[in-house]
């Protein structure tokens, strides 16, 4: 609980036994709910889940962005903060993110990576990537975006019904940053955070991935 209200955090896999174990057991006790959505694990990121107390919603149908779908549709926290089950994003910094989401006044409050302070954490592919999405995102939608790709977030779960969450993969991910972005009723905001390496193997595949999230931010603005 914080500040009288619940907090959910939602946290999608796939394989990421290793790292869900690592991310569970520095959730801060503020934390009311947990939901860990398995999105076809074959190892044993369940297991581990279950075993630290976290609720695990299934879902079968590969896509992060289906996954994330999913864990809202179960989330009962006022506000839902989310995460990825490979300990990259700093589960130390909740706390702080709170705050920070208190004191801007935000509905949407988006953890940017950037500037990468661990050089060793992110390819330099990642980074070119990032830079062109988030560059193109921020012409497109006329606001200034830092890190477009972020998958670390901490929202009020009142504004889902406001958005149209369409994609069901990796541009789930910059789609909900430009719903909060274009809807006037939502107060977005960005703040800067400690990203650093994950643990397992990367699921990223940075061309195919980074060229159907381009195309879909020139089709959320023109054709949907």
């Amino acid at each position: 609980m914080y500040r009288d209200q619940r907090i959910t955090v939602i946290i999608p896999c796939l394989d990421e036994e290793q790292g869900i174990a690592e991310v569970l057991k520095r959730l801060p006790a503020l934390v009311d709910q947990v939901i860990v959505v398995d999105n076809g694990s074959t190892d044993g990121t369940q297991r581990v889940a279950r075993a630290m107390g976290a609720e695990v919603v299934v879902e079968d149908v590969r896509g992060y962005g289906r996954a994330y779908k999913r864990g809202f549709s179960h989330a009962i926290g006022d506000i839902i903060i989310t995460l990825d089950g490979d300990h990259s994003y700093p589960v130390d910094a909740l706390s702080y993110l709170l705050e920070a989401f208190h004191h801007l006044e935000a509905d949407f409050l988006s953890a940017s990576r950037f500037p990468i302070q661990n050089p060793q954490c992110m390819s330099w592919k990642h980074r070119i990537g990032n830079l062109v999405l988030s560059a193109v995102a921020s012409l497109l939608f006329f606001h200034w975006v830092r890190d477009s790709q972020s998958g670390m977030w901490v929202l009020s779960r009142h504004i889902l019904p406001k958005m149209k969450l369409e994609s069901d993969g990796m541009a789930f991910s910059e789609e909900i940053k430009m719903e909060a972005i274009r809807n006037p009723e939502i107060r977005f905001r960005e703040i800067i955070i400690n990203y650093s390496t994950r643990v397992g193997e990367k699921k990223l595949q940075p061309w195919r991935d980074g060229m159907r999230n381009l195309l879909f931010l020139f089709k959320k603005r023109f054709f949907r």
